[in-house]
């Protein structure tokens, strides 16, 4: 799917040639805050209390991470708010707040030196999604609120204004969304016409996009200015969609393909309009649905030679069972797309990293890329 692209293209021009100014000459980001759900998630879940908070703090989530530790990544190794971390300079990710929280002097002096991670798996635009197991992206908001309060009181207004101001806000959240709709859509497509239906789409649509768009209002008024945003990606291809798919195929799902679709076009338009409106607003849009198009189109292009499986868990297409201690593990990592049920496995994250950080602006990102948008000195 092409993204959207709502700038003139006299203004785009304008935008991307400041951007690539800057990314020649100006200085790396002093931090990186990070927002979103599992794609980004580096451990903030294993804090959290309850059966049903999803988790991936056991093996063999980890395996190829250093020293084979299952860190809370749900990933063979990193993910790729690591890798995009790396390629702005960082040593390493932002660490999960709620490790952070319990020290007041920690919660300050880390976002001095690479940010602070907030996603947490399972979570959505939306509050209700997937409720009480998982930190909200409304509530991932209030920490930041309170990490910036902290920042505040130990290194002053102005100077935490300023580094807010140049450092990078990561979002990739709004997949569970669209999952926890599918499911009730689809034990509820009985009784509704396809009119409703479509309805029903229309209505989700204008929550989340409203939702997301005073998120990013909110952060703005605190000082962000500089959002990485990443859109979802073909949801109806991953392993889980594809096993509840009619046939022995495992085909994938068009109909949440579909959805995913209309939701990023939707958030194309959403950040087009806010760069118009909130002063100093800059954004790169990452269109992880159109290289997965892509890459399901030609694997071996990306050296896949299996795009329908989870390397981790059991049963048909691997996607019948999670990855725990007692899953199937297959040795070909890299040749895998996926990780488990619902995952990359991290080569991919590794390889998304890398075309939405230094590809050319108009292929997977617009209307910069995020590298100029790291670069982008305000």
């Amino acid at each position: 799917m092409a993204l959207l692209l709502v700038l003139s293209s006299s203004l785009q021009a304008l935008v991307v040639a400041a951007a690539s100014a800057a990314a020649a000459g100006g200085r790396p980001p002093p931090a990186m805050f990070v927002f979103g759900d599992s794609t980004l998630d580096v451990g903030n879940n294993n804090y959290l209390p309850g059966p049903d908070v999803p988790r991936a703090n056991k093996p063999y989530y980890g395996i190829d991470f250093p020293g084979s530790l299952p860190t809370g990544r749900f990933s063979n190794g990193y993910n790729i708010a690591d890798y995009l971390a790396k390629s702005m300079g960082f040593a390493s990710s932002p660490p999960p707040y709620l490790s952070l929280a319990p020290s007041t002097s920690r919660l300050v002096l880390t976002p001095r030196g690479n940010g602070v991670s907030y996603a947490s798996g399972g979570a959505g635009i939306l509050d209700s999604t997937n409720a009480g197991n998982n930190i909200p992206l409304s509530k991932q908001v209030q920490y930041f609120k309170s990490t910036k309060s902290q920042m505040a009181t130990k290194l002053g207004s102005r100077a935490t204004n300023l580094l807010l101001s140049n450092s990078v806000f990561l979002f990739s959240v709004g997949s569970n969304d669209l999952f926890v709709f599918a499911t009730a859509q689809a034990s509820e497509s009985q009784n509704k016409s396809a009119a409703e239906q479509q309805r029903d789409v229309a209505t989700l649509y204008t929550s989340l996009i409203s939702n997301y768009s005073a998120t990013i209002t909110e952060l703005h008024a605190m000082g962000a200015r500089k959002f990485g945003i990443i859109n979802v990606g073909l949801l109806g291809c991953v392993p889980a969609a594809r096993l509840s798919s009619h046939g022995a195929t495992g085909a994938c799902l068009d109909g949440l393909n579909e959805l995913a679709s209309g939701l990023d076009d939707a958030l194309a338009s959403l950040l087009a309009s806010l760069a118009s409106r909130l002063p100093g607003f800059v954004y790169s849009l990452a269109d992880y649905y159109g290289l997965s198009a892509a890459t399901f189109e030609d694997p071996a292009a990306s050296g896949y030679t299996d795009v329908a499986d989870a390397c981790c868990g059991g049963g048909r297409l691997g996607a019948e069972a999670d990855c725990l201690p007692n899953a199937t593990v297959c040795s070909n990592r890299d040749q895998h797309a996926f990780w488990d049920r619902v995952h990359p496995c991290q080569r991919g994250t590794m390889l998304a990293a890398q075309n939405f950080y230094d590809s050319r602006p108009g292929r997977y990102t617009a209307p910069i890329n995020f590298k100029q948008l790291a670069y982008t000195s305000l």
